[in-house]
């Protein structure tokens, strides 16, 4: 399988660090518990955990315009139980639960995510999409979303329609979205 390229998490240092830091959480509940009990990614600013998920993380994760990205990184990340590497985060929420038919975030939530307006709001949305996936999601591609979410938030979207989040999301959400049967496949006929 071809390694997955993300264009706002760049640095494979980063990568690595970010699994460590999640890796350390298992050995350390109290932190964990206590990130994921916050209730905005403000609220993380001041713990003891995303002081040492600062001190981890290369050193442009702590400059000042990027505090806020970094503690919504911080908060979703120690939501996950597994790293799942398989596809994209977009696409796992396509997924259909134990061979099921509807994918895990419908479509209608799936747009109101794509939607969010503010940091707390996508917050919000985001936890919401990770419960749904019982949180097995990808790290990288999650983080790798947030990012470029809070940099469209910051900055403005991309000229480039292909260049936008919500473009990424779409393409890759549909595309893994299970086929429904056409009426005559399953009476047993045949489609054109």
């Amino acid at each position: 399988m071809e390694k997955a390229t993300y264009h706002f998490l760049k640095d494979s240092t980063a990568c690595d660090r970010l699994l460590e830091w999640w890796k350390w959480l298992d050995g350390n509940r109290g932190d964990r518990a206590r990130l994921r009990r916050v209730d905005s990614p403000d609220d993380l600013l001041l713990t003891s955990a995303f002081s040492r998920f600062l001190a981890e993380m290369p050193d442009d994760w702590s400059v000042s315009d990027q505090l806020p990205a970094s503690a919504l990184v911080a908060a979703i990340v120690a939501q996950v139980k597994e790293n799942v590497t398989t596809s994209s985060f977009a696409a796992q929420l396509a997924t259909p639960k134990d061979a099921g038919d509807k994918p895990r975030m419908s479509e209608l939530r799936f747009q109101q995510l794509q939607k969010s307006h503010e940091p707390t709001e996508f917050y919000r949305r985001l936890l919401r999409a990770v419960r749904m996936l019982d949180g097995n999601i990808n790290i990288l591609s999650v983080t790798n979303d947030i990012l470029h979410w809070m940099n469209e938030y910051r900055k403005g979207v991309d000229r480039n329609p292909q260049h936008r989040l919500a473009f990424c999301w779409a393409s890759d959400y549909y595309r893994a979205l299970p086929k429904k049967q056409s009426k005559s496949d399953s009476k047993g006929g045949t489609t054109p």
